[in-house]
């Protein structure tokens, strides 16, 4: 099975960066696409499992992509709607996409296209190619029952304390804190910050011996007291990090995928502050604000484009483009996931075809003309009938029965 945790080192190294993000934008498209996920979630009915599901999925996916090839709403439906499959709690995609709808506003909805079933649908095959076919997730809500019951103490006030690690364990989701330990670490980490803030002390509990030190010592060895500082304080620095968005621009919305350009540069603006009419692409509703709106939006591809094969390359390699010839005779550069179009098929004439004579009333055949035809021939070696001809008084020529 593939191994889903990283390092700091590679947390900052992801595609995303990679690909121009800076690294607090693309922590905050991640905090977006999770509570988007969340709140989706909870409008739907689903279960805790099944959203937590959903937004580990998220995480992974956004691993091996782009922020900026995958717009992160779309990529959040189809983790949702895949993880209610996984979690045998599904739902329709036209229902979660309705959801969605009725979330988010128009500038963020722009990025599900035309078809945003299709786009949900196309998706969750390049998700579970993605996520290399692991479907099973644990997460920290089981392990933060299990721990809470082994407790000892004041009934009230450990209510209490559990009632605030799973709200952190709600809030730790936001971050990629699921991609740097196990959700057993993450747990004892969220019971260590609720009881420090609720001031409930774990004196006493269920099966402790004399080697252990600590309580969590019972359920997981090894784990040092900096590891659980260190997923504390990320989840207080996301209630920071909300106080700062307060005062910041909304995020700009993405390109739809049905409507993606190929990331090649953009011709910049002429004198006049317009781009020329051969550069002119279908334009998404005005923006409340943000840097690098045209950046993100000219940078996306097609969905559909992404999920069919493509060649891979080796180091240094290159895919040569095709090149082609508009009518105002600019060269044009076709991009890897946009091939030219195929040629038109010729315009064969067809005859024109008129039928001789029609509307013309044409003359009867000659045998419909009123010569009586002679009767037929008498057969031969046939017995006359009763009346002294060769047919009865009905009418009906007689009939021989054979012996």
């Amino acid at each position: 099975m593939p191994c889903w945790y990283y390092d700091k080192k590679e947390l900052r190294e992801t595609p995303s960066i990679l690909d121009g993000i800076s690294f607090d934008t693309e922590r905050r498209y991640r905090k977006e696409g999770a509570r988007f996920i969340m709140e989706c979630g909870t409008k739907m009915g689903l279960g805790h499992n099944t959203m937590a599901t959903g937004v580990v999925y998220f995480h992974r996916f956004y691993m091996f992509h782009s922020f900026r090839s995958f717009p992160r709403y779309v990529t959040a439906c189809c983790c949702l709607f895949f993880a209610g499959k996984v979690e045998e709690t599904p739902k329709k995609c036209r229902d979660i996409i309705k959801a969605a709808r009725g979330i988010l506003s128009d500038n963020y909805f722009y990025s599900f296209g035309d078809d945003p079933k299709e786009e949900v649908m196309t998706l969750e095959r390049i998700l579970l190619q993605t996520i290399k076919f692991d479907l099973q997730v644990d997460h920290p809500y089981t392990f933060l029952l299990k721990y809470a019951k082994c407790f000892k103490g004041d009934q009230q006030k450990l209510q209490k304390m559990v009632q605030m690690a799973w709200n952190f364990v709600n809030d730790s989701l936001s971050t990629v804190v699921c991609l740097q330990w196990e959700p057993e670490i993450i747990a004892v980490a969220l019971i260590h910050l609720a009881s420090k803030l609720s001031k409930f002390t774990v004196q006493d509990w269920e099966g402790r011996q004399t080697q252990h030190q600590r309580w969590w010592d019972m359920f997981v060895s090894d784990v040092t007291m900096e590891i659980l500082e260190d997923i504390c304080h990320q989840v207080l620095d996301l209630y920071q990090s909300t106080q700062k968005e307060t005062y910041q621009p909304i995020s700009p919305p993405q390109k739809p995928p049905s409507r993606a350009d190929s990331p090649t540069p953009v011709k910049p603006p002429n004198s006049s502050g317009h781009l020329p009419i051969t550069a002119q692409q279908p334009q998404p509703p005005p923006s409340v604000g943000g840097n690098g709106c045209i950046g993100e939006l000219n940078n996306i591809q097609t969905i559909k484009s992404l999920a069919s094969t493509v060649p891979s390359l080796g180091s240094g390699e290159s895919l040569p483009l095709s090149q082609g010839t508009v009518p105002s005779g600019q060269p044009i550069v076709y991009h890897l996931y946009h091939a030219p179009p195929p040629p038109p098929p010729p315009v064969v004439p067809m005859m024109s075809y008129t039928a001789p004579g029609w509307g013309v009333p044409q003359p009867p055949p000659s045998h419909y003309g009123t010569v009586v035809a002679p009767p037929p021939l008498i057969p031969p070696n046939l017995p006359l009938g009763p009346s002294g001809s060769y047919y009865n008084a009905g009418g009906r020529q007689a009939q021989q029965r054979y012996q």
